[in-house]
Order: C-alpha cells, then structure tokens, then sequence
C-alpha cells in the first residue's frame, strides 16, 4: 500500500438496476491524484531512504569534478615543474578521495535498508572501493622519495593513469554485469520513479552545493601547504 493513499475497488455482487444511477462508476471520485508541496516517488524497496539521493549521489560528482582537476594540475606539473602546480594536484585529489569515502559510506548506509546489509559484494562498491585504493596509492607514492621533485613527477605520471582507470572502474564495468545497484544493466537509474520534478528541484542544487564544499576544502588545503613549503624554504 502507498502511504496516506486511497484504495478503491468495486462490489463483486450484483447491483440493483435502480442503483446504478447511483454507483462509483457513474460518480468517479474526483481529484484523488492531487498532491501539494514536494513529495517523493514511493518503492516498495527503498522506502524514504531516497533522500539519500541527495547525499549519495552528488559525492561522486564532486569525486569526479575534483579528480579531473587533480589531473589537469599533474599535467600542468609534467609540462612546468612549478611546486604550484603539484600543491594543487595534491589537493585536489586529497579532496576527492575523501568525497569517495563518504559516497562509499552513505552507500552502505543506503545498502542497508535497501538490498539488506551494507556490504554485498556488488559490482558497484567492488570497483569503488578498487578505484579508491588506486588513488590511496598516490599519496604512499608521492612520499616515497626523500627528493620533493622526483616524487612529484612521479606522482603526477601515476595520477593520468589512475584518472584513465577511474571512468572504466566506476562508469563502464559496473554496467557491463548485473547489479543491485542502479544504473546497472537491467536496472536503469534516474527514472520517473527515481527521481521526479519535485526531487529535481533539490538534487541539482545540492550537486553544486557539495561542488562548491569539495573546491572550498581543497583551497583550504592548499593554502595550508603554501605555507608550509616556505617555512621549509620551497620555492613556487
């Protein structure tokens, strides 16, 4: 049953024909589907939890948003060794490794009211957490050498291809098996009964929202890291 929703049906007997004048299907009940305010399409699955819609998903915008920034200064830094440049690409990817591990968990919050349990094995948290670990790798190899600019040259060549892993690890693999999670083959995402008008006029704001605090956090990183590379006398 729908919640605060109406069911009707009719009468299996036989009606009197001085009574059918008078029956529902000659008086149709009007205005039954109307609804005011926002509301939120109703699955027998997911319950209320869909408004994790608007914390779950924009993560992985603001994942990707600042990763592709974190690549363009690793390249900026191969094509001009400007320690600027690397602060950035640092950053940047900092910022959106710890933006995947709170998509990774409101995941698994979601998980589990709607597949049963938080961690399943799905296609989906596998390759997440398998990208994840690929850019946990950059910051062990950034600090693996003792000279700043070897590091960061080498940490700038291993971020291009950890952001070529990324779009196959998260966008195109997860599609290729069956899954619980939406978007899946068999099991579209963003559809009418995903995500209407109402739920629109929320999500697409929080997307920039969250944008917004991702790149916020980053700049406070890297201010923090400017000055800390002057008071060690590193130059850019």
């Amino acid at each position: 049953m729908l919640p605060a929703a109406v069911s009707l049906s009719r009468d299996t007997g036989t009606v009197a024909p001085e009574l059918l004048d008078d029956s529902w299907t000659a008086h149709p009940v009007q205005k039954i589907h109307v609804q005011s305010g926002f509301s939120f399409p109703y699955q027998n699955v997911i319950y209320e939890s869909i408004r994790n819609t608007y914390f779950h998903v924009p993560m992985w915008f603001v994942l990707l948003f600042l990763f592709v920034a974190s690549v363009w200064y690793s390249v900026r830094y191969l094509r001009d060794p400007n320690p600027e440049h690397d602060r950035r690409a640092s950053a940047y990817a900092e910022a959106g490794l710890l933006f995947g591990a709170l998509g990774l968990v409101t995941g698994m919050v979601w998980a589990n009211y709607a597949w049963g349990k938080p961690w399943s094995n799905d296609i989906k948290q596998l390759m997440t957490a398998v990208a994840l670990l690929i850019y946990m790798a950059y910051f062990i190899l950034r600090r693996s050498f003792d000279e700043y600019e070897k590091g960061a040259r080498l940490a700038a060549v291993y971020n291009v291809f950890a952001f070529a892993s990324l779009i196959p690890l998260l966008y195109i693999v997860p599609r290729m098996f069956a899954s619980l999670h939406p978007g899946a083959t068999g099991n579209p995402a963003f559809g009418s009964q995903d995500l209407d008008n109402t739920m629109r006029a929320v999500f697409y704001p929080a997307i920039i929202g969250w944008t917004l605090l991702g790149f916020w956090i980053a700049e406070l990183r890297i201010r923090y890291q400017r000055l800390y590379d002057k008071a060690i006398g590193l130059e850019g």
